[in-house]
């Protein structure tokens, strides 16, 4: 890892993540979170102010060292357990059935192997939990989903392995999750290539 990922690239996610457009959505979507929780890429923490009174308990996940370093002053200012990991998605260190809700924000753009994350993010969901989970990813008008295939390359170069064209919904349905909703548009402003999002709550199916 070079010195741009190591600690160049946090701060400018930690500041590109603030923006008041992200924020509107963070506020809308963590709160449904409940029970045990399990952030996926919880970053440097910028959802913890946002979970509700139904959580007991957060574990969070990430590969950045230094994105949990910030992640960790937040979790001083939680009313509720936070413990921190550092790792990947794609092999979760906790039991089966672990967790009543996992959380992906902004997340699975970025995981290399997303199949492998999706199957133990199964693997670790208690039955009748749920993971919800807003990303953006391929969009369905064709000029658009072209400049998303042209610039993907060089975005994963800059953005930390950030893929533009994933079919979020299609990946999580492939997995045998079940939607319990599902949102897809423009959710916030900026350049189409980068804003068609993914909002939805899936169960087990």
């Amino acid at each position: 890892m070079g010195l741009y990922d190591r600690y160049l690239l946090p701060r400018l996610l930690h500041v590109s993540m603030k923006n008041p457009e992200v924020r509107k959505q963070r506020a809308r979507i963590v709160p449904a979170a409940a029970g045990r929780v399990l952030e996926i890429g919880i970053g440097s923490g910028l959802n913890l102010q946002h979970y509700g009174s139904n959580v007991t308990s957060v574990d969070g996940i990430d590969p950045s060292p230094a994105l949990l370093g910030m992640a960790g002053d937040a979790a001083v200012q939680a009313s509720f357990p936070v413990t921190l990991h550092h790792g990947s998605a794609e092999a979760l260190p906790f039991a089966q059935g672990a967790f009543d809700t996992v959380l992906s924000t902004w997340t699975m753009c970025s995981i290399p192997d997303i199949g492998r994350a999706l199957t133990e993010i199964r693997r670790v969901l208690k039955p009748g939990g749920a993971l919800i989970f807003i990303e953006h990813g391929r969009a369905p008008a064709p000029a658009v989903a072209r400049w998303q295939a042209r610039l993907d390359p060089l975005w994963g170069r800059c953005a930390g392995g950030c893929h533009l064209n994933r079919d979020i919904a299609g990946l999580v349905e492939a997995a045998d999750f079940r939607f319990r909703r599902l949102d897809e548009g423009y959710l916030v402003k900026g350049p189409k290539f980068l804003t068609w999002h993914f909002d939805g709550e899936a169960v087990l199916s």
